[in-house]
């Protein structure tokens, strides 16, 4: 049994007022229809129209109209510091979800890519930190999704 139900997402910074939060991995953060737990251990029965990618700072809209903010949970990653510009397109390159910031990338916990990132020359450290990767390209959110709507290079007439 759910202790609350939710068709809808308010993206963070459209809306304020929470009563309770849910603390969610990245992984947890993309779903569609799932029952997770709120930080109290109530059950929230998450049901969307279509698979969506949650970030940090979102809320469940309840059908009462009440709000459960979405937190990023701590999680293991590694961090990544050296030469960021090329440790990041070779990141990308991989279709690897990265968390790009001035002085580090932080990716999931991979050791068969912390490995290959060494031999070109990165400092990796293992870490615990919420982790909130770049969108995909176009801004549609998750990396490896290969739906596409319209690009940069398509025209409205």
């Amino acid at each position: 049994m759910t202790d609350y139900t939710t068709h809808t997402i308010r993206k963070a910074g459209d809306w304020a007022g929470a009563f309770t939060r849910c603390v969610l991995t990245y992984e947890d953060r993309f779903l569609r229809r799932k029952v997770v737990n709120t930080a109290q251990g109530e059950a929230l029965l998450v049901d969307l129209p279509q698979t969506t990618s949650l970030d940090h700072g979102d809320a469940f809209e309840l059908t009462d109209g009440r709000l459960i903010e979405v937190t990023a949970a701590q999680e293991p990653l590694l961090e990544i510091t050296g030469d960021l510009v090329q440790l990041a397109w070779h990141i990308g390159n991989r279709h690897t979800p990265c968390q790009i910031e001035a002085t580090r990338l932080l990716i999931q916990d991979d050791p068969v890519i912390g490995h290959m990132l060494e031999h070109l020359g990165a400092q990796v450290s293992k870490v615990e930190a919420p982790f909130t990767p770049e969108g995909g390209a176009y801004g549609h959110g998750r990396t490896h999704s290969h739906e596409h709507v319209a690009t940069a290079h398509e025209h409205k007439h």
